[in-house]
């Protein structure tokens, strides 16, 4: 993926390999806690061809006025990005029994997409499986998430191995792995937020492709860790509305860590050399 313009002819991005749109790798999820209508305006204007999912977080869409959460998601939707609730909303409306009435809110307000989680409550497999179903019956991308939000209900790597697998065959396009906003103490990552490798590499490891997943990185040094680990393609998400085009400069290699690591299999280039004549 090269640069805009006016910077096309001017720099080349250090860390090559960022795919344009559309895209299925080095996909960007923001997650959005309650951005206006002048927020969510500006942030498309500046950052939409960065953007490829975009997450109304937990059950805040059932906090919006009408009018505006209807306005805001088609707004969106129509910059090419596809929308969608935190799963946790999803969950509740299952908790009651309300599984037909949230899928006509869901088409009713314009979501592209839903997902589907159990991070709080519990959902045998098979349910899970005709829940994913059900939704790509309906016209929905579904997009599902795997990890316990609270430490107490943690649940083996395996585990959640075996469900990115069995999600992947319900139809789901991609599996967000879970970090919340703290990123500390979940999944991958270990109590100070660091990556935790061996939990890493048992979640990776037999998939057909690392890039059906999604990390969930609200950390800097997060991201940063991930795009040296897997390059700029890899998807990160439950980034913040302000750290999109930080993150985006960082898949480039235009920020010093991922620049660093790019000019270390480059000597020639580690040294500036002012042009002459």
């Amino acid at each position: 993926m090269s640069l805009p313009e006016p910077w096309h002819h001017a720099v080349s991005p250090p860390l090559p390999g960022r795919p344009p749109k559309p895209r299925q790798r080095g996909l960007t999820m923001i997650l959005d806690k309650g951005l206006g209508p002048a927020a969510t305006a500006d942030l498309l204007a500046v950052a939409a061809p960065c953007i490829d999912y975009w997450k109304l977080a937990f059950g805040t869409p059932a906090c919006y006025p009408p009018a505006v959460l209807q306005e805001k998601v088609r707004r969106i939707r129509d910059a090419g990005i596809a929308v969608y609730p935190g799963g946790t909303f999803l969950e509740v409306a299952l908790a009651q029994g309300r599984f037909a009435a949230f899928v006509a809110a869901a088409r009713a307000v314009g979501f592209t997409h839903l997902e589907v989680s159990d991070g709080t409550v519990d959902m045998p497999p098979a349910v899970r499986r005709a829940v994913i179903r059900a939704l790509l019956a309906e016209g929905f991308g579904v997009v599902s998430e795997v990890g316990k939000k609270h430490p107490a209900d943690r649940v083996s790597t395996l585990r959640l191995h075996q469900q990115v697998l069995d999600d992947l065959e319900a139809g789901v396009e991609k599996v967000v792995v879970e970090a919340r906003e703290s990123g500390k103490g979940i999944v991958i990552y270990d109590e100070h937020g660091r990556i935790d490798e061996e939990e890493l590499e048992a979640l990776v490891r037999g998939l057909p492709d690392p890039y059906v997943l999604i990390f969930e990185a609200p950390h800097v040094h997060q991201q940063q860790d991930l795009i040296l680990r897997f390059g700029p393609a890899v998807n990160l998400g439950n980034v913040q509305p302000a750290d999109v085009l930080a993150l985006e400069a960082l898949r480039h290699g235009l920020r010093g860590d991922t620049l660093r690591a790019a000019l270390l299999g480059r000597p020639d280039l580690r040294t500036v050399r002012f042009p002459q004549g």
